[in-house]
């Protein structure tokens, strides 16, 4: 079962109970995988919320790993939990940095695909994910880390749709963990629809 260690059981349902009425829809969508799917799970609303992102960010926070000295992820979803997750740490006396990763290389300047204070090559960095469902956006950020010579070993993400995320996470020998299952929210949705 997802954790969130760094909330009280009192914020992590609060954190639910936002997850299920402000990013969960049920209809008919199409996914950023391609996939068709009945449930829809938008985090932008809560994670660009200040109490929204401070839950999130708390609790995330709680699952880097020690030796990490920066939280990466790919850019839309992720900009504001990097942030989020870089300002929990400053605040609990932990020093790490924020990283986005672009989707394609910068197309002037540099050509950067990183953006933020880049550690040294070798350094242990923790990506953030805001929903993971085939893990396709993950391991795109995965991969541009650990092309730039940084070491990756953790996914954390708010929301794990539980279509084949965890396996492909697995195979890329990295540890995924979840603060929830689209199963858990989409029964609270449910619930709170009742």
């Amino acid at each position: 079962m997802p954790t969130s260690p760094g909330l009280t059981e009192e914020q992590r349902s609060d954190l639910m109970r936002r997850l299920a009425t402000s990013a969960y829809k049920r209809g008919n969508f199409t996914l950023a995988s391609g996939r068709q799917s009945e449930h829809y799970v938008n985090c932008k609303p809560v994670s660009l919320s200040g109490t929204g992102l401070l839950l999130i960010s708390t609790a995330m926070l709680s699952h880097v790993e020690d030796q990490s000295v920066a939280v990466a992820g790919l850019t839309l979803g992720a900009d504001p939990l990097v942030s989020g997750v870089a300002v929990a740490g400053s605040l609990a006396h932990r020093d790490l940095d924020a990283l986005i990763v672009r989707k394609a290389a910068k197309g002037h300047g540099t050509g950067a695909w990183l953006e933020g204070p880049l550690p040294q090559p070798g350094a242990l960095i923790t990506v953030l994910e805001d929903v993971v469902t085939t893990g396709g956006s993950s391991l795109k950020a995965v991969n541009q880390l650990r092309e730039a010579g940084y070491v990756v070993n953790r996914v954390i993400t708010i929301v794990d749709r539980e279509e084949g995320g965890a396996a492909a996470m697995d195979a890329a020998e990295l540890e995924l963990i979840s603060l929830f299952r689209l199963s858990e929210i989409s029964a609270f949705a449910a619930e709170l629809n009742q």
